[in-house]
């Protein structure tokens, strides 16, 4: 098989794979806040704590985010987060990104979604680059964990979806 065909079948068996939706939000040196949303975000250790977020270089804040000792957090959607998702994932200018949601700041400073599933506070600790992407390492300084049933934002193939429990 062409490298392009490859490529071509990977993406469609990617549309296959549900994950969860995040949205990284964090905040510049310039103070200037950012979010955007991320479905590649897994966990790589608990000891450390840390999880993994991949960042598309052509992102225009990939570098900040790329930057050893960056903050910043990653929320995990609700079903009722679409809109966010949406906002986060557009085109739309950075400071509109944070008229949809409930966002407010923590004690670190970064911006957080008040009613996300959970927030992670991560901070920058390895980067390295694959193809078009940046993985970013982030080790876990502070998880927020809200009281409400568990009920995340999945995607896949082009589509929102949600959980339901069997």
């Amino acid at each position: 098989m062409q490298n392009n065909n490859l490529a071509v079948a990977m993406k469609l068996g990617m549309r296959r794979l549900a994950s969860g939706v995040c949205v990284l939000s964090t905040t510049l040196a310039d103070k200037q806040r950012f979010a955007m949303t991320v479905s590649s975000v897994t966990s790589v250790s608990d000891s450390p704590p840390s999880l993994l977020v991949c960042i598309n270089q052509l992102v225009s804040q990939q570098g900040h985010l790329a930057t050893l000792g960056s903050q910043f957090a990653v929320n995990v959607l609700s079903a009722e987060h679409q809109d966010v998702s949406n906002i986060c994932a557009g085109r739309a200018p950075t400071q509109d990104r944070f008229e949809v949601g409930n966002w407010e700041d923590d004690d670190t400073g970064l911006p957080v979604l008040s009613d996300a599933q959970a927030v992670f506070i991560c901070q920058t600790d390895h980067v390295t680059t694959y193809g078009t992407h940046k993985i970013v390492i982030g080790v876990i300084h502070k998880v927020i964990l809200n009281e409400v049933d568990v009920n995340p934002l999945l995607y896949a193939d082009g589509s929102y979806g949600a959980f339901k429990r069997q």
